[in-house]
């Protein structure tokens, strides 16, 4: 058989598990028949099992007060919602969604197929009313009624048929690991990673003010939230913010914004709802930045305060801590050391052989181990991966407090050597924390009050911050500039530990 028919013939079959693949269903915002790379009700399942992912990878604000408050904003929202109309199909009316708080200090909103929306602490913190709050909710409403990873999943699977044609034709498909320790499981990476083109961001943020006019919110506040944004990035030195990589420029969103809400307003719609005391007293008193409680970092050493331990971290190697794993890395990022809590096993030997038993796996060593008046259990091997680099590992485990603790540690097997002794040291150092004034800190809190003087904004700061938090930061916190003048009675929120 000749090689281009063989081609064609390959082609023919992708093309076809393709299109098998998709879904042709009616979208909620127009009516319309279109395509999507998932059907809703695959879409519904994708989210429910991602939505756990989420929270046990980010860990969920265990304030029920706020919690409540943003679910009730968000139901409010929903039901003017293309989800909830009398001419959307019955599926997407009976669709639940789950509106949670998210316990991580990075300004932050997104959505997942099938109705589940996500704000951070951070993103709740930079709002200065509910009406921000409402555009923002509206906003990931809109990307979950557009069905927007959907549309994009649908995309990613038409190059994926370009990619195979091209590897009929004898061109190389690179074999990549296909699990990053950092991440999360592949269906939630996948739908919390895939970008938005500019066109589905600017028809969410038409939804977005769209939905909040319909609830009589000020819609065109979202605009001062949106400049907010344009001075982070400006200050932590990137063009566009995380929550922005993908979206239109923050200043462009900023101008369009009230455009958007004026139409609104022109068809009847009143917008003179802010609910700044409401939000506000919200807030008063939530975590702000990291939570010291959580685990940091300082002068070469990770401490956990409520988990009472602490281990070192190599000079100029970066620490990531999330609520299920703690990794610490180099700067060139080819060696990395991953702590979590194994609650699989129930000894260190147990969790160092449920790695090494692996099918990748081959051991070289173990021995067991005491270190810092603690048993442990320590091993190397090897694994190779798909395309055939090799990797050494250096796995430790210890019991603490009735926890094992796991450490793996890792680089490609030619360099093990240069790391072997930092991934050692990181993991054998780990230990009991018995300093009281760590094991005591606290962590820094949002302090809500009104003025009761006109004034310039900075004449309300305090001469010092805690942690690294600088005038500049509380200025853009609360939408101001350092020397623009606070009207008596307006509200500010200052960060105190």
């Amino acid at each position: 058989m000749k090689t281009t028919h063989l081609r064609n013939i390959i082609l023919l079959v992708v093309v076809g598990l393709f299109i098998s693949s998709c879904a042709v269903q009616r979208s909620p915002i127009t009516g319309n028949k279109r395509a999507y790379g998932y059907s809703w009700e695959k879409e519904l399942k994708i989210g429910e099992q991602s939505d756990k992912q989420i929270q046990q990878q980010y860990g969920v604000y265990g304030d029920e007060k706020i919690s409540h408050y943003v679910n009730d904003i968000g139901q409010e929202l929903l039901s003017v919602s293309h989800m909830r109309r009398e001419n959307t199909s019955e599926k997407y009316r009976q669709t639940e969604f789950t509106f949670r708080v998210l316990n991580s200090p990075i300004t932050n909103a997104f959505a997942l197929p099938g109705g589940y929306v996500y704000v951070t602490r951070g993103m709740l913190a930079h709002l200065e009313n509910e009406a921000q709050l409402a555009v923002v909710l509206g906003h990931e409403i809109g990307h979950v009624a557009a069905r927007h990873s959907s549309q994009r999943a649908l995309e990613q699977q038409v190059g994926q048929i370009a990619l195979i044609g091209g590897a009929v034709a004898g061109q190389e498909l690179l074999d990549v690991p296909a699990k990053n320790i950092l991440g999360l499981g592949s269906q939630a990476a996948q739908f919390l990673f895939l970008s938005y083109s500019r066109d589905d961001e600017r028809e969410s943020d038409q939804l977005g003010v769209e939905y909040a006019a319909m609830k009589n919110y000020e819609a065109a506040n979202g605009a001062g939230f949106f400049s907010a944004l344009k001075r982070i990035s400006a200050q932590s030195g990137q063009s566009i913010p995380d929550w922005q990589s993908s979206h239109p420029d923050p200043a462009e969103r900023a101008n369009t914004i009230p455009d958007l809400a004026r139409e609104w307003r022109e068809k009847g719609y009143k917008q003179n709802i802010e609910n700044t005391d409401e939000f506000m007293n919200t807030i008063d008193g939530m975590i702000y930045g990291n939570n010291p409680r959580n685990g940091f970092s300082d002068d070469n050493m990770f401490y956990h305060p409520d988990l009472a331990f602490q281990f070192s971290v190599p000079s100029n190697w970066k620490v990531q801590n999330q609520p299920s794993q703690v990794a610490v890395f180099n700067e060139q990022q080819d060696a990395v050391t991953v702590m979590k809590i194994d609650d699989k096993s129930s000894t260190p030997k147990a969790s160092v052989s449920n790695v090494i038993n692996q099918e990748e796996f081959r051991m070289q060593s173990q021995n067991e181990v005491r270190h810092n008046g603690l048993n442990g259990f320590e091993a190397t091997a090897t694994a190779m991966t798909k395309d055939s680099t090799q990797y050494k590992f250096y796995l430790y485990a210890v019991s603490y407090n009735s926890d094992i603790y796991q450490f793996t540690s890792y680089s490609v097997a030619d360099k093990f050597s240069n790391y072997s002794r930092y991934f050692r040291q990181t993991s054998n150092s780990f230990a009991e924390l018995n300093d009281q004034q760590i094991l005591d800190i606290k962590p820094t809190r949002l302090e809500v009050r009104k003025t009761d003087r006109s004034a310039p904004f900075s004449s309300f700061l305090p001469s010092n911050f805690p942690m690294d938090i600088t005038a500049e930061d509380v200025a853009i916190l609360n939408q101001v500039q350092l020397d623009e003048t606070i009207e008596a009675g307006s509200w500010i929120k200052i960060p105190r530990q």
